[in-house]
């Protein structure tokens, strides 16, 4: 009987077998338990926090900030943040006097009717909760520049805070190496200049999934954060299941020091060679929310394509591309290669960047999109829809030999090829 293999899609999922004859890979993270009483293990994290750094030093603060991922992160905020705003209260701190910033980024600011998606609404009633909007110069504040030449503006309001702080996952990332630490304060609160520049580090060769100490986007990062000055982090590593698995706390850097070495161990699947044919999700809501999110997944899955291999990408996408910046740029241009052309001729923006960031793996495979964007847009973006995970399998399979080889990758943006194809 023919295997039977299910993709997080959305909010639910899809299910496919291959034909008779035809077998695959299933790559996923590697299996971990999940804490027993994950609040237990926030607690304990903010008992025994890492790098010499305890909240109980902070007394008498008069105000503390908090960056909180927004809705593309599937951060447990419900799990996380109780026991964490309970310290800051022992502290000394009335809740009026703590603020919540969610951190967006670049990615469109989040309206105040959306916050319940991702925090408590116990949280909501009892403390001040804003959106950063990094275009929204009049709100920022310059606090120096990188050695790697960033202009560091960050949320004035975040860093005239006594205490600051930031709540996150440490998982995979395309081209920072790993999320958490300071990243939710020193891009999720940063302005549109410190973005960019940043984020033109993704063109340099060193800056790849799963690389931490010699990243130089993810040190620029490093570098931003200290510059800001966040003082304590509290960050959960997260099984396949999206479950916690562990929790660590305490001064940002000695937090990853600890937390990568987990978080890979976790994501890094094995591969013996690279696959004909990869059938990816990122994993489902959030992570493929819109195309801007799911491009992460293309990323992670072409690794593990042979050049002229098949990607079939299945996310559902339902707020569309995620990005008008993106849309409108990708859309002018008449094929993939002016895509990456017009790109390196223009120089690093973000939005176009993700058009590249497609183009650069589109252009050495066969990329298949199974989503809920009407086809014709889907080709408008210069990208193969399929109207269905069926259609889309059989449009792959027909082109390959009988022994080709294949690979599902159920939770694609969370799990890191081997270091030999990266």
């Amino acid at each position: 009987m023919a295997a039977a293999y299910t993709l997080p899609y959305g909010r639910t999922s899809l299910t496919f077998t291959l034909p008779a004859g035809r077998t695959a890979d299933l790559l996923l993270p590697r299996p971990s338990a999940p804490a027993a009483d994950p609040a237990a293990a926030v607690r304990a994290a903010l008992d025994e926090p890492l790098g010499g750094i305890r909240l109980e030093g902070f007394r008498g603060v008069r105000s503390a900030a908090v960056a909180v991922n927004d809705k593309t992160r599937p951060v447990p905020h419900e799990i996380l943040l109780p026991p964490l705003l309970a310290r800051l209260e022992a502290l000394g701190l009335p809740p009026q006097a703590i603020t919540l910033f969610i951190a967006p980024g670049l990615h469109p600011p989040m309206e105040a009717d959306e916050f319940a998606a991702i925090l408590p609404e116990e949280i909501l009633r009892r403390y001040p909760v804003v959106c950063h909007d990094a275009r929204d110069h009049a709100a920022l504040v310059e606090v120096g520049v990188t050695g790697r030449g960033t202009p560091v503006w960050v949320n004035r309001r975040y860093r005239q805070a006594d205490l600051r702080l930031a709540v996150g996952n440490i998982e995979p990332h395309q081209f920072q190496g790993f999320s958490g630490g300071v990243k939710s304060v020193a891009i999720g609160l940063a302005g549109e200049a410190t973005i960019v520049r940043n984020h033109a580090w993704m063109l340099d060769p060193a800056a790849r999934l799963g690389e931490y100490e010699t990243n130089p986007a993810r040190q620029d990062v490093e570098e931003i954060g200290r510059l800001i000055g966040v003082h304590f982090v509290l960050n959960a590593i997260l099984n396949g299941e999206r479950r916690i698995v562990a929790v660590l706390a305490g001064e940002p850097g000695a937090v990853m020091r600890v937390g990568v070495p987990l978080a890979r161990r976790l994501a890094e699947v094995e591969a013996a060679a690279p696959y004909d044919l990869v059938i990816a999700s990122p994993g489902g809501h959030p992570k493929d929310i819109n195309l801007y999110q799911s491009q992460k997944t293309l990323a992670h899955a072409a690794l593990l394509t042979r050049p002229g291999g098949t990607v079939i990408l299945a996310a559902a996408c339902p707020e569309g591309t995620g990005s008008p910046e993106y849309e409108v740029w990708a859309r002018q241009c008449a094929s993939l290669e002016q895509v990456v052309e017009r790109f390196m001729a223009e120089g690093f923006r973000i939005g176009p960047h993700k058009a590249y960031q497609i183009a650069r793996d589109a252009l050495r495979l066969n990329l298949i999109l199974v989503s809920d964007m009407p086809p014709a847009f889907v080709r408008s973006l210069l990208l193969t829809p399929a109207d269905s995970l069926e259609a889309a399998l059989a449009q792959a399979l027909a082109s390959l030999p009988p022994q080709a080889r294949i690979a599902v990758l159920p939770h694609a943006a969370s799990v890191i090829p081997p270091a030999g194809m990266r």
